[in-house]
């Protein structure tokens, strides 16, 4: 299946949770259920309820189900619990870093700034959004990309960054201190249910 182009809010409504944190997706109505009267009248069996979670996750991060698997595979072979080592994992991807530290609203905008080359790690362009970064990771934005940025930042009134990644807002600059943890994660998802989805 290739990427999904269409209206993102159709994805928050989908899945009943805002999967990104602009005032489209968490207003509460655009929360409610497809469809006129917002009908849900169908109770999810235990496959969907964990196929719902496994989407929720998969839309927040804007991964593509091959690219999912892959990271639960590598998270299954890493020492420690395969939950937080699957969401580590995400959470450290490069259009994820960017969204973290506020310089653009969404994921969509984040790995769009990634893919056309505005986005240097230490020093060299890197233009995968899939790129996982490692701590002592130095995050720049090229110069021509510094007012878009600053306009999102100021657009996101409160945004608050995790303590994983040290910011400077004065130079755009970001540098990874730690590995991100499951409590600075600012998304509620049951990893349980993922794992056991793909058991």
């Amino acid at each position: 299946m290739a990427n999904y182009t269409g209206p993102k809010v159709r994805l928050s409504r989908r899945v009943g949770v805002p999967i990104a944190d602009i005032p489209k997706h968490t207003s509460k109505r655009q929360l409610n259920a497809p469809g006129m009267h917002g009908y849900r009248g169908r109770r999810l069996r235990d496959y969907g309820i964990r196929l719902q979670e496994k989407q929720k996750l998969r839309y927040h991060y804007n991964v593509m189900e091959k690219q999912f698997k892959r990271t639960i595979d590598q998270a299954k072979r890493g020492q420690g619990n395969t939950g937080e080592l699957m969401l580590q994992y995400l959470e450290r991807r490069l259009d994820n870093c960017i969204r973290r530290m506020g310089v653009s609203r969404t994921i969509w905008g984040a790995r769009q700034m990634v893919a056309h080359g505005h986005v240097l790690i230490n020093g060299k362009k890197v233009d995968r959004p899939s790129y996982r970064v490692s701590i002592g990771d130095t995050i720049t934005l090229k110069p021509k990309i510094h007012k878009l940025a600053q306009e999102s930042m100021e657009t996101m009134g409160g945004h608050e960054i995790g303590a994983w990644i040290d910011f400077n807002p004065s130079e755009l600059t970001a540098k990874i201190v730690s590995l991100p943890t499951a409590d600075q994660i600012p998304f509620d998802v049951n990893t349980n249910l993922i794992i056991e989805y793909y058991g």
